[in-house]
């Protein structure tokens, strides 16, 4: 990766986080409730099917709902904000957040609360794309925009990690419902920063161009259907998902075909020819996987081989949150140091390496699983950092939001493509249910036969593209 910092900033723009706190604050709580929502309710599940009565499948939309209309509608609401505002869709998103919020002390159904949630899924969406468009239009030094961006994500990360934990004493002393109606607030302070922090859409730096509303449709049904199709595939196994993969493929030889032929196309593909783009995309995809690898297979392990519990699993799992937390203040020092275009296949190297680690070592005791969690976290924490900042650094100033939007999208798809394939191999291995892995010592070989070879695929894959990127980043700038 090729980001560089500037000597100093054009007049107008912050010299320092502080000079902006309102705007790093607001952007910051915007991330949190973002990775609060991902995890939070999952905890009162079981309180949430006894209130409503409740069967599985409807657990299962309360829960996919949210994450298939986020993660679908994404790029969609990034070429909305490029062209009507990004900060006034980012207010308009924090807004409904806060009413869907709300809307959760009328539901008495397990249909209104899928609704809710569905509602929550769009506002997200909304916001998601604007908080790294928000953080470069108030930054030029690089450096500064690599700590804005490490901060805002820390918070969130902090987030994640005790979401679980904050929903669960929340749920022994009041009514579920809490756990969403406490979005309103925390949303409408959201609010209050960013109107005080950040300066209103200036209309010269929008994308001029109409909404292509066909090549929205078309490309937010096949984001849609093949987050469906790799959830399903996970759950219900290839028989269910083989349809909807073949819907995707069609949904996407549309977007395609329709945006090459369009005048005013939703995305421009002419921009994955540029190195910072197409660079930064490749290794977001790799972390995906990545992340998929170790984030199905160490839960699994240790509460199946190893018989865990699954608050101990949890607790297994810790080291990865705590060095993504902790490793966050010093990425913009390292990559000063050492230059993006050394920093970024370090950090790639280091997801390879602690995948591999897990891969042929992580069966035999769990302090292998936490050096490949500790390894893994370390490089993806500093390779996230330096892929946002350099694709934003890579588009016109009308695209950034789009720019996030593919950032995170193209993470979250290759995160579900990563758990279907470890979720087919496993169910190729394994002749029972899950269940039944550690009742006999040839079940738990097969399983952990598995999870190497899944591991291992994922790994091969994530290195490639790693490796492309970095020989991709190292072209210069067209």
């Amino acid at each position: 990766m090729s980001a560089t910092v500037t000597e100093a900033p054009p007049q107008g723009r912050a010299t320092s986080l502080r000079a902006v706190w309102p705007a790093i604050l607001g952007l910051s709580v915007v991330f949190l409730v973002e990775m609060l929502d991902n995890s939070v309710l999952n905890v009162a599940l079981p309180t949430i099917a006894r209130d409503l009565y409740a069967s599985a499948a409807d657990l299962q939309w309360i829960v996919s709902g949210y994450s298939l209309l986020f993660g679908g509608l994404m790029i969609a609401f990034g070429a909305v904000a490029d062209r009507y505002g990004t900060r006034r869709v980012m207010l308009l998103g924090l807004g409904l957040f806060a009413l869907a919020s709300l809307a959760v002390l009328a539901v008495r159904t397990p249909g209104g609360l899928v609704a809710v949630r569905a509602a929550i899924g769009v506002a997200a969406a909304m916001t998601a794309p604007g908080t790294m468009a928000l953080c470069f239009r108030l930054f030029d030094q690089d450096n500064l925009l690599m700590r804005a961006t490490a901060f805002i994500s820390t918070v969130g990360l902090v987030g994640l990690a005790v979401g679980p934990t904050v929903g669960g004493l929340v749920v022994q002393v009041l009514p579920w419902q809490a756990l969403l109606v406490l979005n309103a607030p925390v949303a409408v302070l959201a609010v209050v920063c960013i109107r005080r922090g950040i300066p209103a859409d200036d209309p010269a730096h929008r994308n001029p161009a109409p909404l292509d509303l066909p090549g929205t449709l078309l490309g937010t049904a096949t984001i849609g259907l093949a987050l469906w199709t790799a959830t399903l595939a996970v759950e219900d196994g290839w028989r269910h998902a083989v349809p909807w993969g073949v819907a995707a493929c069609a949904t996407a030889a549309g977007f395609v075909g329709h945006e090459r032929r369009t005048a005013h196309p939703m995305f421009d593909f002419a921009l994955l020819r540029r190195p910072q783009v197409s660079a930064s995309l490749a290794y977001q995809a790799g972390l995906g996987l990545g992340l998929a690898a170790l984030t199905y297979s160490v839960s699994l392990q240790l509460q199946l081989v190893w018989g865990w519990s699954p608050a101990q699993a949890a607790l297994g799992s810790l080291p990865q949150i705590v060095t993504m937390i902790a490793i966050g203040p010093f990425v913009e020092r390292f990559v000063t140091r050492i230059g993006a275009h050394r920093a970024g296949p370090l950090g790639a190297g280091a997801v390879v390496a602690g995948l591999l680690i897990y891969a042929l070592l992580g069966r035999h005791h769990y302090a292998w699983i936490a050096a490949a969690l500790v390894l893994t976290a370390a490089g993806m924490r500093v390779v996230m950092i330096i892929a946002s900042v350099t694709i934003m650094r890579g588009l016109p100033e009308d695209r950034t939001s789009m720019g996030a939007a593919l950032t995170d999208t193209s993470q979250e798809v290759a995160g579900s493509v990563g758990m279907a394939v470890t979720g087919t191999i496993v169910a190729a291995a394994i002749t029972g249910a899950l269940s039944d892995v550690g009742s006999s010592p040839a079940a738990t070989r097969h399983f952990e036969h598995a999870i190497t070879v899944a591991t291992l695929v994922l790994t091969a894959v994530c290195a490639a593209l790693a490796v492309w990127a970095a020989r991709r980043s190292a072209r210069p700038a067209a």
